[in-house]
């Protein structure tokens, strides 16, 4: 598997959990999803909030590579001050960008080549502070930062009674013929 297959694998599998999770959310009221449930961004979809707030974030950064990703150019424009921000009020809202989101994110992923990888993206993180990183590594970053808060909601919604079934990524790696 190439870089470039494992990331457009790795941005298939968090549209894949997103719609899982998003539908599990939606199996509860509006006030149990904004409970306070004592977890680093409170309630479910306050931690739901904060992981459309980062994609969007990097996803900006990303937009300045140089490759000049189309697909990342209404994205460029999405207002984002703090990464605990409420983008969106309700689970409605919320779940259709989301699925805006995850679908630019797909096609954007089918756009990145090898040699993109080894690229030093320049950016500031939200606290102001110059940063000079490897895009191969912001990109994995990206990935477990989603896997991670999608951990998180997944604990939240099992606790409040909601079950999303599988998550694990294997399911969506191809299988590989046998060696004889």
């Amino acid at each position: 598997m190439t870089r470039t297959s494992h990331i457009h694998l790795m941005a298939t599998y968090n549209e894949w959990m997103n719609n899982k999770l998003y539908e599990a959310a939606r199996s509860l009221s509006d006030e149990e999803l904004c409970a306070d449930r004592k977890a680093f961004f409170g309630s479910i979809l306050g931690t739901l909030n904060h992981l459309v707030a980062g994609d969007t974030v990097w996803l900006q950064r990303f937009a300045t590579h140089p490759a000049n990703y189309v697909t990342l150019g209404p994205i460029r424009q999405l207002p984002v001050k703090s990464l605990d921000q409420l983008l969106f009020p309700n689970i409605r809202e919320l779940s259709a960008h989301r699925v805006w989101l995850d679908q630019q994110m797909v096609e954007w992923s089918r756009s990145i080549t090898e040699s993109d990888l080894d690229h030093t993206l320049h950016y500031t993180s939200m606290k102001g502070v110059p940063a000079d990183r490897n895009f191969y590594g912001l990109l994995m970053h990206f990935f477990n930062h989603q896997t991670h808060h999608r951990g998180q909601v997944t604990t939240l919604l099992s606790q409040a009674g909601v079950d999303i079934g599988d998550t694990d990524l294997v399911i969506l790696i191809p299988s590989e013929p046998g060696v004889l």
